[in-house]
């Protein structure tokens, strides 16, 4: 998570004094408002829990009201605080720092905990209505879900709630995968436009984990329901013959079969993202990114209208770090993501060859959501290295029994597939390999410099590669 405070408010208090309000943007939108005695409190709290040796030091206290030159230094001193704690494996995951956020969420937006329906969608547009509470954290909405759909207990960890904005033609663009430390309901809400939803959508890579989810009824509607619309929607590469056995499939309703071909076709379990602007293999270069089978795939438009296209591997990044040149707000104003005036960048840094690494950029209104991408990616691996499961990684809340709903939904259908799409076909002939591409030195961008080790996400699954997989 990219967490950053770029502004400060002077406010009136309670009492009509004025207190400077610090901002705390998490994935450049505005998440919470908070005083410095709040954020004393959370890491009085931090350190009463863990011992003064894992917790940062915290920016002290002044006897006198400050200047402006030092409310701008306490700013970067507690923005350099949260991200150190957030990335701590530790303290960053803990339900003392999580609740901290989900309570000043709350607050910030003003809205008061009650009972409320909200809409989900799944991949295939149906909505499924779900009673919860304003105040419910994110993995109790996934919960609410889940029961509704009677989807099992032990299959819920493969599924995730995801922040979307619906385009004009029905497709989705992704914002962001929703994280503990909010509350859905505020997030969506709070943004005030309708075109952003929340969606149900599988939440791993390996598609070895489809056997697993295809053993229930469920779980097999819903990864049957998400493949459709991929298809549907260009994500998945199908020429006419893979289609018409597709759709041959479709009308016999042999959903694991259709399942069982879609994964041998190209970018099967891939996040497509909107066009965007990428510095490689030179500045300036339109492309469309995917994420998926462990690796970033670039199709590139270059100067001269070829389209070129590669993969950047996810264990050949050493690390990686996302940037915004321009804060965004989701307060009463009503800005949201996305506008054109904000910058937000992902710069990887990637292993070329042995010896060379380079960095790549990608500017993006996505580049929030290619770095989470990553770090599941990752996080993913490292649970196959140790021999670990899936399963493993939803965890469970010590009390947490599944709220079962008292009425079910069922998973609908999906239509059969239309006709294919023959503009996509000459666009994969067009495609070349960017190995193909002379590679000149880029040197560090602006955005690659300058940036503390706490900005940095590391990778663990770098150290892994030998010179067999290069």
């Amino acid at each position: 998570m990219h967490f950053s405070i770029p502004e400060t408010e002077t406010r009136a208090g309670d009492g009509g004094a004025a207190y400077v309000a610090y901002n705390i943007h998490v994935n450049g939108v505005l998440h919470c408002r908070v005083r410095y005695s709040q954020l004393l409190g959370l890491h009085e709290q931090l350190r009463k829990e863990y011992g003064a040796n894992v917790v940062p030091a915290f920016p002290p206290k002044k006897i006198f009201t400050l200047t402006p030159a030092e409310v701008e230094q306490r700013r970067e001193q507690l923005e350099k605080y949260m991200q150190a704690v957030r990335q701590d494996p530790t303290l960053g995951g803990s339900e003392t720092f999580n609740s901290f956020l989900r309570k000043a969420q709350q607050e910030t937006q003003q809205i008061p905990t009650e009972e409320v329906v909200l809409e989900v969608l799944l991949s295939n547009g149906q909505k499924v209505k779900v009673t919860i509470l304003t105040s419910d954290q994110t993995e109790d909405v996934l919960e609410a879900v889940a029961s509704k759909l009677d989807l099992p207990d032990d299959l819920v960890g493969y599924f995730s709630l995801f922040l979307v904005r619906e385009t004009k033609d029905g497709a989705f663009s992704f914002v962001r995968k929703l994280q503990e430390f909010e509350l859905p309901y505020v997030s969506v809400t709070s943004l005030h436009n309708p075109e952003f939803r929340i969606i149900l959508r599988k939440s791993y890579w390996d598609s070895s984990y489809d056997d697993d989810v295809m053993e229930h009824r469920v779980g097999l509607n819903l990864l049957y329901a998400q493949t459709v619309s991929d298809i549907e929607h260009g994500w998945i590469l199908v020429n006419k013959e893979q289609h018409r056995q597709l759709k041959s499939l479709q009308e016999k309703v042999s959903k694991k079969e259709f399942i069982r071909l879609a994964q041998t076709l190209k970018y099967y379990g891939y996040l497509k993202f909107d066009p965007c602007v990428t510095d490689f293999p030179e500045k300036g270069c339109h492309v469309v990114v995917s994420a998926g089978n462990n690796e970033l795939n670039f199709q590139v438009r270059l100067p001269n209208e070829q389209i070129k296209e590669g993969s950047f591997k996810v264990t050949r990044m050493r690390c990686w770090r996302v940037t915004s040149s321009v804060p965004m707000s989701n307060g009463p104003s009503g800005s949201s993501p996305g506008k054109s005036e904000v910058k937000l960048e992902l710069a990887f840094e990637y292993l070329m060859s042995k010896d060379r690494l380079q960095w790549v950029t990608i500017t993006s209104p996505q580049a929030i959501m290619l770095s989470i991408c990553l770090q599941s990616m990752v996080d993913e691996l490292m649970v196959k290295k140790s021999g670990g499961s899936i399963r493993k990684m939803f965890r469970r809340r010590v009390n947490g029994a599944l709220r079962r709903s008292d009425s079910q939904q069922a998973v609908k259908s999906p239509p059969l597939l239309d006709s294919p799409d023959a503009s996509r076909e000459p666009m994969a002939k067009l495609s070349s390999k960017l190995t193909s591409v002379s590679l000149r030195g880029i040197s560090h961008s602006s955005s690659a410099n300058d940036v503390g080790a706490n900005d940095f996400h590391g990778n663990y699954a770098f150290e892994g590669i030998g010179d067999e997989d290069l």
